[in-house]
């Protein structure tokens, strides 16, 4: 009879011990199915977003950045080895990037650098010192409004965008503290959300427009301030990631860092005001259902890894973690779908900006009018980063 009592109470234990492991696990499925399922649609990280050719691009590097952290958090190294299978495609012996203009002084080009800090570390290969000088340089160079705010494009002169702020600054960021930038870059980096603040937000909603041109010269340019017409959620969602991964990364004692600190407490709070009540954000964030506006996963998503890392860094009090919560939610309700093996995010704007050819207004029909796909990288790396966050 012991014997049997002593096999009951063993058999218990390794339920229990299985059971804690499969909770465990649990914890970060969202992260590791949403990255599972991308790897499988694009085995090389390269083909995301439907390339016929190795690009160095802005959603590669927001999608990466997400792999590298869930390699760091899961320890699967299948997770490193894809980002450092782009990097190696991209870069060659010199250090060199393939296909990279620096001339076109397209911010953007800048996004994907942060990857090679992490890939650096684990390598110590030299070309990823070399590909973070070129792009440096860039910053270095880059066109500036007449207060020092870069130019979203040299094909866009005069004009910042929020999308910007995400590009630039937080590689800035951390390049500044690898090599020990002094003072001034930090400056320079406060310098370019400052000018946000002081020419591209509403005095009404405390949200900030998609652009600023400080010429006044696109038709789309309010003639009195320069701003775009309507708040966009996945600017927003870049503004707010381009905070919270710059405080990062931002000396403690700098002089503009309680600056950043008390702008991210209140874009928390203004943003939050206009979540849905499924948790969500609708594609124009102010506008609400009808006439075509919808919920909306980047930006939704962007918004829940910028408040929840905002929370665990400590930049943020408490009560936002539930803001993120209640949005994770929303977004693994309403726009996850399954096929029985992959998971897919839904209802993603592919892609939205202002002025170029054909010319984009601003508006709100055009914002609602643009094509949504499923998949998107500006949602799926989100997702996995607010699932990191929110540990799910």
């Amino acid at each position: 009879m012991q014997h049997i009592i002593k096999g009951a109470a063993l058999a218990l234990v390794a339920w229990l011990a299985l059971a804690t492991t499969a909770q465990g696990a649990a914890k970060e499925s969202w992260a590791k199915r949403m990255a599972d399922a991308e790897m499988a649609r694009h085995p090389q990280a390269w083909t995301i977003e439907g390339y016929k050719k190795p690009k160095w691009n802005y959603t590669q590097g927001l999608v990466l950045t997400a792999m590298l952290r869930l390699y760091k958090e899961s320890g699967d190294v299948r997770y490193f080895d894809y980002a450092k299978a782009y990097a190696d495609t991209l870069i060659d012996e010199t250090g060199d990037i393939r296909g990279y203009k620096q001339s076109d002084f397209n911010i953007d080009m800048i996004n994907a650098g942060k990857i090679l800090f992490p890939l650096y570390e684990q390598t110590q290969d030299p070309r990823y010192i070399q590909a973070m000088h070129l792009l440096r340089q860039q910053l270095a160079s880059q066109p500036r409004t007449s207060e020092g705010g870069f130019w979203h494009k040299k094909r866009y002169p005069f004009q910042m965008w929020l999308d910007g702020l995400y590009m630039g600054a937080p590689f800035y960021a951390q390049y500044g503290q690898w090599f020990s930038e002094g003072s001034d870059s930090f400056s320079d980096i406060a310098q370019q959300f400052r000018l946000m603040e002081q020419h591209d937000k509403d005095p009404k909603t405390g949200l900030l427009f998609h652009g600023w041109d400080e010429s006044r010269q696109q038709p789309w340019a309010n003639p009195q301030t320069g701003t775009s017409p309507n708040f966009w959620s996945r600017a927003l969602g870049w503004y707010a990631m381009a905070l919270v991964d710059v405080l990062d990364h931002f000396p403690r004692g700098h002089k503009d860092r309680g600056f950043l600190i008390a702008t991210f407490n209140e874009l928390a709070k203004n943003v939050s005001a206009f979540q849905d009540s499924s948790g969500l954000w609708y594609q124009v964030t102010d506008k609400g259902a009808g006439n075509g506006n919808y919920l909306e996963a980047s930006g939704s998503a962007m918004l829940v890894y910028a408040l929840a890392r905002g929370v665990n860094q400590g930049y943020l009090p408490e009560k936002y973690l539930a803001v993120a919560q209640k949005g994770f939610k929303g977004l693994t309700d309403k726009l996850i779908k399954s096929d029985g093996k992959l998971i897919s995010i839904t209802q993603v704007c592919a892609v939205a900006g202002l002025g170029g050819e054909p010319y984009r207004s601003g508006s709100f029909e055009y914002y609602v009018g643009e094509q949504k796909r499923d998949n998107d990288p500006k949602a799926t790396g989100p997702f996995i980063l607010a699932a990191l966050e929110l540990a799910q």
